[in-house]
Order: structure tokens, then C-alpha cells, then sequence
């Protein structure tokens, strides 16, 4: 009885929506992080590099070679791995900022630990470098005799040596995507922003876009505007469904989720939502709903009754197929 409870424990919340700003709604078109890609060397480590790639080989004598030593033999060493190096570059990276950066091994190296990546440029899609990465790599902490990291990160370990072109200031509209399209979210967006800006500015283009002109006011003050329009509060709307997480008898419910006339019955539970015929024979429990009712009515008849999660997960499903229960339902 407790488990069905405790699964179950957060459903009563969902009857109280409360507002969300817009900053956690939507994303502004152009604002984003961009992804960085380089491919480099890890040295100094203790015996647990590639030894002898063909890749790490070859990078080993052209690196050599750049630095002025030109050697005809094969140079092999169990400390030194080839890696491939991520970043991101953040929305209005300038040149000199600092980001951090993730080292993956791509050879055999059973670890990056105690390894140090050399000078390695990061490129963006579209081929130019954006950064160069460097330093002493981090595999976080590792218990006594754990199985070695073949990923690790360098902390701030990339500088922004170019910057993206962007002349945010001057825009004359601003493009807002829904994280969650959504026709009403969508709707309520829009009617907030014209009425908080007094006028007609914002358009909701359809169930993830809202469009936004620039008022007069805030020309060349666009960062003071998004400042003001993303503290903006509205109540997101979502979609009624249940998701079922049968491993573990999980149930996580939300938006608007009721139940139609209808009658049940589950093992030694009899149930009957308003007005519903009730099934023939003396049931050992019996709750009756006399009116319209929620998800929330039902699961706390049914808790009161000691129903597991395994139950839950039948009668939902049940009452799905029923069309009593108005919701969608996720298996996981």
C-alpha cells in the first residue's frame, strides 16, 4: 500500500497550474550555444595510451615535424593517445573568453588519467577555428582498482579566438521558439507581450513561433527589452498524459486529466464514477464518485484501498481503452 502511495504522491499537485516566466518557456532565434570540434594528442600518460596507432603514429611525426624535428621512423609510445576534443561556443562567445572542453580517446588508450592535451584548434560546422583547447585533463575521482577513464575534460580549458557575427542590438523583430509547441501556451504568449507592451506586437505565428516587434522605445535596446520579456509570467498549457514506467511502477501524470461515467472493477475493487452501473455481486470494496471527476478522485479511492502500482497501471490502461480516461498514455 505505502509503494502505490508514494508513486502516486505528486498526481494531487497537478490540479494547481501555476505560471512560468517566458525565459523558461521559449528560446530567442539566434541565441544559442554552437558546437566546437578538433581532433588532438593527450601525452604524459603512465603506459595507458594508444602504443602504436596508425592515426596517433602519424600525428606524432607531423607534430614532431612542425616543431622542427624531422624523424623517418616510426615513433610509437603507450603515452600518448589520439583523442577527439568537443566545445561549445557560447551565443556571444568573445574572443579571449574561456569554455570548457570534453576529451574523448578514439584509439585503444585504457586511460586518460594524469594526461595533459596539446594545443588543439576547435572548429564550428562550418570549418572556420572558433577556439584552440589546452591543459591537464580531469576524470573526476576514481575509487582504488575502478576501471580507468577513456573520457575526461579540461575545465575552461578552450579560448574564443573568433568571434560569430552578431548584431543583436539592431533587430528590428525577435523570433521566440516554444521549447513545447503548444497552441494555447502559444496563444496566452502572445496575448501577455501585447499587453504588457501596450500594442500589437507579437504574433503567434503557429504552436511553437511567436514573432516580436521591436517597439519604437526599445530600438537599439533589445537586450533591455528581452530583459523585460522574458520576467514575463504565463501559465503554460500541456497536454493530458500519463507516463508509465513499468519496471519500476512508476506513474507521473500531468495537464488536465478526467475521467468520464464510467464503472470498474479490479480483483476485490468495485469503482463507479458518476452514475455508472455497478457490476453484479457483493465486492469487498466499494467507492462510489458521485460527480465529474479527476485523476486526482480516483487515485485517492484507490489508495485508500492499498491498490499497488502494478494494479494502477492495469486500471489506467483499462479505463484508456474504455475512452473513460481522457489522457494519453507513454509506456517507458
Amino acid at each position: 500500500m505505502r509503494k502505490a502511495l508514494l508513486a502516486l504522491s505528486l498526481l494531487p499537485a497537478l490540479a494547481f497550474a501555476s505560471a512560468s516566466r517566458i525565459k523558461d518557456l521559449v528560446t530567442v532565434k539566434g541565441v544559442r550555444d554552437n558546437p566546437l570540434v578538433g581532433y588532438g594528442l593527450v601525452i604524459g600518460l603512465n603506459g595507458t595510451g594508444d602504443g602504436g596507432g596508425e592515426i596517433t603514429n602519424a600525428s606524432l611525426k607531423k607534430m614532431f615535424q612542425t616543431l622542427g624535428l624531422n624523424t623517418q621512423k616510426e615513433i610509437t609510445s603507450k603515452n600518448v593517445a589520439a583523442v577527439i576534443v568537443t566545445a561549445k561556443l557560447p551565443a556571444f562567445g568573445r574572443v579571449g573568453q574561456k569554455t570548457d572542453v570534453t576529451v574523448s580517446s578514439i584509439g585503444d588508450a585504457s586511460s586518460l588519467a594524469g594526461g595533459t592535451l596539446l594545443v588543439t584548434p576547435l572548429k564550428g560546422g562550418d570549418g572556420n577555428i572558433y577556439a584552440v583547447a589546452s591543459g591537464p585533463l580531469s576524470v573526476g575521482g576514481m575509487k582504488k582498482g575502478a576501471r580507468m577513464a577513456t573520457t575526461g575534460r579540461v575545465p575552461d580549458g578552450a579560448v574564443v579566438e573568433r568571434e560569430l557575427e552578431l548584431s543583436f542590438n539592431d533587430k528590428k523583430s525577435l523570433r521566440l521558439s516554444l521549447n513545447k509547441p503548444d497552441f494555447t501556451t502559444s496563444a496566452r504568449i502572445e496575448k501577455v507581450l501585447n499587453q504588457e507592451l501596450g500594442g500589437k506586437y507579437a504574433t503567434a505565428a503557429d504552436s511553437g513561433t511567436i514573432d516580436l516587434i521591436i517597439p519604437i522605445q526599445y530600438e537599439k535596446k533589445v537586450v533591455e527589452l528581452l530583459a523585460l520579456v522574458e520576467n514575463f509570467k504565463v501559465i503554460a498549457d500541456s497536454a493530458a498524459r500519463i507516463v508509465i514506467n513499468e519496471r519500476t511502477g512508476t506513474l507521473v501524470a500531468g495537464g488536465d486529466i478526467t475521467l468520464k461515467k464510467v464503472a470498474l472493477s479490479h480483483g476485490d475493487l468495485v469503482l463507479e464514477v458518476k452514475g455508472g452501473e455497478n457490476p453484479s455481486g457483493k465486492p469487498q470494496a466499494f467507492h462510489l464518485l458521485e460527480k465529474a471527476t479527476t485523476l486526482n478522485d480516483l487515485v485517492k479511492a484507490l489508495n485508500a484501498v492499498g491498490t499497488t502500482p502494478e494494479d494502477l497501471i492495469s486500471i489506467f490502461q483499462a479505463l484508456k481503452e474504455n475512452g473513460a480516461l481522457v489522457a494519453e498514455i507513454e509506456l517507458i
